[in-house]
């Protein structure tokens, strides 16, 4: 019997028997996968590396990974357990080899990774694509190390598939608040100000410490053991993707990819092989229906964490 969560706690963790009518929205490797019309803005319940095969060749414009890290992790129930860095990287290379042929010439990647199995995904990427950069972002949460550093980054590994590729350098860019204003001529330099305080739009670097975790309290949340924060994925959408085109997500896991795609007005299609998670994507799909906010994103800013203004409707 599941404890009852407080009033506050928005977390979803449904069962599959609890969401089976969204589970009915997903598709599996019994559907026709092979059209391009069929998989957009779909979920596709199944494993990965046989459902790869079955898709169409050459329709993703943006590609957002979250594999598996490298460690020992119970995924309710579907166990991914550490293996050698050799047999890592053969993990790697078999998901990106498979997934290469659906990616449009101009498509871009985004690869999430821990400090660990990010040597050995840049390594393996740079084989099968232009490398452009390696964020790193902080994230407030993890555990403490009696003889160790906290563990509180992680990596995302940008790359592209030829050198053309989108970047919209204006629809990332951080607002932040001035703390010592300077002008010139009387007239603010790089600065402006507004109602509520004098601000400055930065252009992103590739180390970001503005993202906030979800928690118990945030509508995003679920259970998902290793969730990516909707900002963090808006910030990769953005930069990367135009209104209409495809991002595929191949671990989709709870569906963040997904719902960002939806509040932003870009088609999506990921793979996830647990049931529960499928279920918990679908239930946020839905959501997202009637609520396009995104925690720390407004006005067509990313806003700096706790800045005051995160809540407002973008």
């Amino acid at each position: 019997m599941r404890k009852e969560k407080a009033i506050r706690n928005k977390t979803l963790d449904i069962t599959v028997e609890e969401g089976r009518e969204y589970l009915q929205n997903c598709l599996t490797a019994e559907d026709a996968l092979s059209s391009k019309e069929n998989i957009i803005n779909k979920t596709i319940c199944g494993d990965t590396f046989q459902i790869l095969p079955l898709l169409p060749r050459n329709f993703v414009d943006l590609l957002i990974v979250d594999p598996p890290y490298n460690l020992n992790k119970d995924y309710d129930g579907k166990k991914f357990c550490a293996i050698s860095d050799e047999e890592y990287e053969e993990y790697t290379t078999k998901w990106i080899e498979m997934i290469k042929p659906l990616l449009k010439n101009t498509a871009s990647v985004y690869v999430c990774c821990d400090w660990k199995s990010s040597l050995i995904i840049g390594n393996v990427l740079k084989k099968y694509f232009k490398v452009q950069n390696r964020i790193t972002w902080q994230r407030e949460k993890g555990r403490g190390a009696k003889a160790n550093w906290k563990n509180a980054m992680e990596d995302i590994w940008f790359a592209t598939n030829s050198d053309v590729y989108t970047f919209n350098l204006e629809q990332v860019k951080l607002k932040k608040k001035v703390l010592a204003p300077y002008k010139v001529n009387g007239k603010p330099k790089d600065w402006e100000e507004t109602s509520t305080g004098k601000y400055r739009k930065t252009c992103p670097s590739n180390f970001w410490d503005d993202i906030s975790i979800p928690y118990w309290s945030m509508a995003e949340n679920t259970a998902h053991p290793t969730q990516k924060p909707e900002k963090l994925i808006a910030k990769l959408i953005l930069a990367s993707s135009n209104v209409g085109d495809v991002v595929f997500d191949p671990f989709l896991g709870s569906g963040t990819t997904a719902v960002v795609c939806k509040k932003l007005g870009r088609g999506y299609c990921g793979i996830e092989q647990n049931e529960r998670y499928c279920v918990w994507c679908e239930k946020r799909l839905e959501t997202a229906e009637n609520d396009k906010t995104i925690q720390g994103y407004a006005d067509g800013f990313f806003w700096a964490r706790n800045s005051g203004n995160i809540h407002k409707k973008s």
